[in-house]
């Protein structure tokens, strides 16, 4: 709203020049995609997560460079931004010190869009984690790139990756997914749900609290899986008829169950 102070209530995004379609938020920075198929961001700007070619933050919304029409959906981490073009590739910006961005590279942040290597067409969904970013090409097939210190990645080992690599056994029949702070999740088409990571406070729902660098088998799944989220180290799945189910780390009862008990596999949300 072209101020840095806080608000309880919901106030005004300055500068929007046509009407938001969608807006994401990541760790510190929001993004609108517009009527246009542009891209517009604003807040911190650090590491180049705002695209338009500095690092200096704005608190009002700036253009994404290059990226005025053409985008079908963005995708925001915790320093990084991507976008899903309408001709099915993907572009990246921001935070890239663990190849997160998917260019190739691994020093240099950047700070305007870059295209993501061998992902220039069939991506049907991108999803960024905190420090790593996956896509869901034509098919069903998932790739993963980024940081992999805990087996995020799914491609078997915990050495980073600076451009995709493919998540073993799953070249096909993924329906969605999502990526967490160091672990990912994938619905299966044919039902299921398997997840791969940091398994710290149970994230990866096959009960227990080993990380798995491939993907396990979440235990009880939810039947009819329609979407996946997944926060700093749970997980929540949406069922068709409106259910939902969570499971990972409970803490702050943000499995919803009326507990503040971990669970490993998962739990029934108790909406009231």
């Amino acid at each position: 709203d072209g101020t840095t102070t806080g608000s309880p209530d919901p106030v005004d995004d300055s500068d929007l020049p046509s009407a938001a379609v969608g807006v994401f938020a990541g760790g510190h920075h929001t993004c609108a995609i517009l009527d246009t198929g542009g891209v517009m961001c604003w807040g911190w700007n650090e590491y180049g997560q705002l695209g338009d070619g500095t690092t200096s933050n704005r608190p009002t919304p700036g253009d994404v460079s290059g990226l005025l029409s053409g985008v079908a959906a963005v995708s925001l981490g915790s320093q990084h931004t991507c976008a899903l073009l309408d001709t099915g590739g993907i572009k990246c910006w921001g935070f890239n010190w663990f190849g997160q961005v998917g260019d190739g590279s691994n020093e240099n942040n950047r700070l305007s869009p870059v295209d993501v290597a061998g992902l220039s067409a069939d991506v049907e969904r991108v999803l960024t984690g905190w420090r790593h970013t996956c896509a869901i090409v034509a098919g069903g097939g998932i790739k993963c790139w980024g940081l992999n210190d805990n087996g995020q990645l799914g491609d078997g080992g915990t050495t980073d990756a600076s451009a995709p690599v493919d998540v073993a056994g799953l070249s096909s029949g993924v329906a969605a997914a999502a990526a967490g702070n160091g672990h990912t999740c994938a619905v299966l088409e044919a039902g299921g749900i398997l997840c791969w990571g940091n398994n710290e406070e149970g994230q990866l729902g096959d009960g227990t609290t080993n990380d798995s660098p491939v993907p396990v088998v979440v235990m009880d799944p939810p039947a009819d899986a329609a979407a996946i989220g997944a926060g700093i180290q749970h997980n929540c799945v949406l069922q068709a008829g409106g259910e939902v189910h969570c499971w990972g780390w409970n803490f702050y009862g943000q499995l919803g169950n009326n507990s503040t008990g971990d669970s490993t596999s998962p739990v029934a949300v108790h909406c009231q």
